[in-house]
């Protein structure tokens, strides 16, 4: 049905959540919220950069976001704890269906492209021992820009030759899967809190609960 299909990487291959755990050993009490005002303002800094056309690399947003958060609660960001939490990132743990989906999609060139930089995506994905399914692993940093800038979007269309429609494009991400739609490709949305549909103009093709709800989009 699809000549190829790409993935999000974080938040929707991996927990990005998951670095709660380490966050609430360092700072007792705070570990969610940490975790989730880190997120917050790492997309924010990636969207006000791409705005301002002052990039910075993906790693430079985390640490700037991570030393935000960190001080936002009080909490001092020193050096050490700011490596610590950030290396988090190389090591994401999967969503559980993850692997078992990805095998069953295989029969499909499947790829990653993400706001991450090469060597960081790189290192998630191998030390979660997935590397053997993707045929590519794209990067917003080719372009200096992020998503949903328009730019980004087109590397996938541009490395498997196909007509953008012909690609699926996978998220977990709201505002991703309106920026995939708009740049013109068949979007699956990844939806597995029950969250409502921003209000952007334009919509997924497809919802899903998680990874394993593509098989029959593919049938």
């Amino acid at each position: 049905m699809f000549d190829a299909i790409v993935f999000d990487a974080y938040g929707t291959l991996f927990d990005v959540q998951s670095v709660t755990q380490e966050s609430e050993r360092l700072f007792p009490g705070n570990g969610s919220i940490i975790s989730r005002l880190w997120r917050q303002k790492q997309l924010e800094y990636s969207w006000l950069r791409a705005l301002m056309k002052r990039y910075a690399t993906f790693d430079e947003i985390n640490l700037d976001a991570l030393r935000y958060s960190l001080q936002q609660i009080g909490k001092e960001p020193t050096d050490e704890v700011v490596a610590n939490l950030a290396g988090q990132y190389l090591n994401l743990t999967p969503f559980p269906e993850v692997s078992e989906a990805l095998q069953e999609l295989n029969s499909v060139p499947l790829a990653i492209l993400s706001n991450g930089t090469p060597s960081s995506l790189t290192a998630v994905v191998q030390n979660a021992g997935l590397e053997s399914y993707f045929e590519h692993i794209l990067s917003a940093d080719s372009v200096k820009s992020y998503k949903p800038d328009p730019r980004v979007y087109e590397l996938a269309r541009v490395v498997f030759d196909a007509p953008k429609d012909q690609i699926l494009f996978v998220s977990s991400n709201g505002w991703d899967v309106a920026g995939a739609k708009q740049f013109g490709f068949s979007v699956a949305w990844v939806n597995r809190s029950s969250k409502v549909q921003e209000e952007l103009g334009v919509g997924p093709d497809y919802v899903v609960e998680s990874l394993t709800g593509l098989l029959p989009v593919l049938s």
